[in-house]
This record gives C-alpha cells, structure tokens and sequence, in this order.
C-alpha cells in the first residue's frame, strides 16, 4: 500500500494516530521500531541538525533529500514540514511534486511569510488569507497522488487572534486542504473550541514547553482531533544523552560509567539492520 493511502487508512480509522517526531534516518527507524503507526518529519529539528536555527535557512531541494533518505528506510507514512512553501504559489508547487517524488504521504503548508519563524516564536508575520488559498490550490493542483494528504497550518493565533485563525482555517479546508492545522492554541479550552468550531480531519502539535497545555491522547481523541505530532521531544532527549556522554568523557577519559545509558554495538548495528544490508551486498555482488 502507498505511504499516502496508509495515511488516509489510519485518518478513517476513528483511532487518533500519533506522529513522534524524526530528522533522519536513524531517528526515523528508532521511532517505526518503537510502534508507532506514523512519523512526523520536522523541519526544524532538520535545520538544528545541520546546526542552523529554525528560520527558513535550507533550502527546499536539501530538505527534500532528507525526507527520501527517511522514506528509504521506514515503512510507515512520513508527515512532513513544508514550511512556507518556500515561498510564492509557483515555488510550492515545485516543493509538492519534489515531496512527493520523496515518497512522504502529507505535509503542512503555513501561512507564515517566508522566511518563516518556529510556530512557538514570538514575532511572527502572516500572509493574507487569499494568498494562502491561492497556494493551496496551487499545491492540490500540483500533486499526482489524489491520496497526498495536504494540511494547512495556520500561525493567526499569535498575529491576529482566536476567531480570526478559526476564519483561516475555515477558509484554507474550502481551498482544498485535508487536515486542518491551527498552531500554538494557549488553553484547553482553545484546544476544544478548534476541534467543535472546524469540520474534518484535524491536527494537533503537542511538545513539552510550548505555548500549548499538553492534554493526554485519550482527551485529544475524544475532542476530536485525528493527529498528533510531537515534532522535537525526541532531538531534546538525544541533545541531553550526547552531553551527558560528552562530559563523561571529558572527565573520565571514555563512557564506561554510561555503559547502561548507551545501545550495545550489537543494539546499533540491529537498528540499521546491518546484516540484512551486508546480504543483500553479496547477492548484487559481480
């Protein structure tokens, strides 16, 4: 089955899908071993990888890279950041078919001007609501795949408040978009008033010291949300291991006083499935 039509499978499913967050390949398989029927490929923790800031630095082609070296090595559905669009109508529709050709099964759109901030920064500017439509619809009318799930963020909230980013949301699921996707709402009670004020399918970011309280799966289902992405938690943790190890060595010499906080050799070399790659190497072998 294609990515996108296992994403719209587990949308119909009337079960909330959680999408743990990814930047590569590694963390990609790390979160489709741990069981989770989706992944969230997040364009900020991509850029912090690299060592940039979340501020539109990569371009689109090298961000597409990384979303086929992630493709490459799951087989669950990848919902992508597309930022902007990296900017007009014309430049997001050349990121949908690149995405697209990355076999990921969905992306979000915002309507931030490009460059764009995090959606939790403060500081942020929008385009207007028409431009927005029209690069929807110019992304629907781009893809291939009917089954390409396209979702529209909204970052109004922050710039021109509550009802008016309801208003967006409203108006980008009439241009086309699947999923909506208002960001950064700061109370339950904004939290449940999207889910009850907008039709369809909805979407929901949830990370530890957002602007957004963080509700159990179990509540956001029975709101009426449909995805969660959790897009940072997981760089946050590999971030604090790879200092805590760091400082071991710096005062040790090695990490042996970490032996119990590290995979075995036996451990790493499974989750890239080494053998698996070094078999297949000697079958293609002259």
């Amino acid at each position: 089955m294609r990515p996108t039509a296992k994403l719209r499978t587990l949308l119909n499913s009337g079960r909330i899908t959680v999408a743990p967050g990814a930047y590569d390949g590694l963390s990609a398989r790390l979160v489709e071993q741990a069981g989770f029927p989706a992944i969230y490929a997040s364009g900020g923790a991509i850029a912090r990888s690299v060592g940039v800031p979340d501020l539109g630095l990569l371009s689109m082609s090298a961000i597409a890279d990384r979303f086929a070296a992630m493709a490459d090595v799951v087989g669950v559905p990848i919902i992508a950041d597309a930022d902007t669009g990296y900017g007009n109508a014309l430049n997001a529709q050349a990121a949908a078919r690149a995405f697209e050709r990355a076999r990921i099964a969905a992306f979000h759109l915002e309507d931030q001007t490009f460059p764009k901030k995090c959606g939790h920064y403060d500081d942020k500017s929008i385009v207007p609501t028409k431009e927005m439509v029209q690069k929807l619809k110019a992304v629907r009318d781009a893809l291939h795949d009917a089954d390409f799930v396209v979702i529209a963020r909204t970052d109004a909230i922050a710039v021109e408040g509550f009802s008016a980013a309801l208003d967006r949301a409203a108006a980008y699921l009439e241009a086309g978009a699947d999923v909506s996707f208002v960001e950064a709402p700061t109370s339950e009670a904004e939290i449940a008033a999207i889910a009850k004020r907008l039709p369809g399918w909805k979407l929901i970011n949830m990370f530890e010291g957002g602007k957004t309280p963080l509700l159990p799966v179990s509540r956001l289902q029975e709101l009426g949300y449909q995805l969660v992405i959790i897009p940072s938690d997981t760089q946050r943790a590999a971030i604090k291991a790879m200092q805590r190890v760091l400082a071991t060595i710096a005062h040790d010499g090695s990490a042996a006083a970490m032996r119990g906080d590290m995979v075995s050799f036996a451990e790493r070399e499974a989750i890239v499935d080494t053998a698996s790659y070094l078999v297949r190497g000697r079958e293609y072998a002259p």
